[in-house]
């Protein structure tokens, strides 16, 4: 007997998930016309993202990274309920990053949780070269000294020379690596195995960058105390 050959199923065409979003808020259908092209004028003009497809229509190349991951219990009346925490990171490496938690009972869907709240907390920081010992024109590192706290956590970010390396533990090595740094030194202070803290931490200095002006940019722009 011969063996009757099965017909694959005609492959489906690939269908792209934002032709098929209808945005629910202001800002998603300036973004979906086209009226807003880039993060900086959501941020100027105090917009605040509430759909993770404006962030897929501006950046479609972000790359993600898991920073911490952790068991958490809950105790109900049919017993003890277990579920994920993870923490992720998203950015391009250039000058955009973002920082999200989610809980899901299992883990891929807890990923995904934590990718869309990291979208919703995107914002922009400076690159630069900040470092006296260097003095180039690449954005290989920050341009200032800056300060981050998130709980007990105290994190001081300074500029380093070119080939320093990031002088930093590991949860902080891939969020400077997320964001496209290669050379910075850091100082932590407080209960720093809290990973998500320490991670959020170094978000909230790089933040700083974007929110103030270097002494350059201070004189030209004719700010004074």
């Amino acid at each position: 007997m011969s063996k009757q050959r099965r017909r694959r199923a005609p492959r489906r065409p690939e269908v792209n998930p934002l032709d098929e979003w209808v945005p629910k808020t202001k800002l998603g259908r300036l973004v979906k016309e086209g009226h807003i092209n880039n993060l900086e004028e959501i941020l100027h003009n105090n917009y605040r993202i509430r759909e993770p497809e404006i962030v897929d229509a501006l950046f479609p190349e972000l790359r993600q990274e898991v920073v911490d991951v952790s068991m958490v219990q809950r105790q109900s009346d049919s017993g003890q309920q277990k579920s994920f925490r993870l923490t992720v990171i998203i950015g391009n490496g250039e000058g955009v990053l973002g920082i999200g938690i989610g809980k899901a009972t299992e883990f891929v869907p807890a990923v995904r949780a934590a990718e869309a709240r990291a979208k919703l907390n995107i914002t922009m920081f400076r690159r630069g070269c900040g470092s006296w010992e260097c003095r180039c024109h690449d954005p290989h590192s920050i341009p200032f000294e800056v300060d981050g706290v998130c709980g007990s956590v105290r994190v001081t970010l300074r500029p380093a020379p070119k080939g320093t390396g990031l002088v930093t533990a590991d949860v902080g090595k891939i969020v400077l690596r997320i964001a496209g740094l290669r050379d910075v030194w850091s100082i932590t202070k407080g209960r720093s195995r809290t990973s998500s803290n320490f991670a959020k931490a170094f978000v909230n200095a790089l933040t700083k960058t974007y929110r103030m002006l270097p002494p350059q940019e201070w004189a030209l722009s004719g700010v004074t105390e």
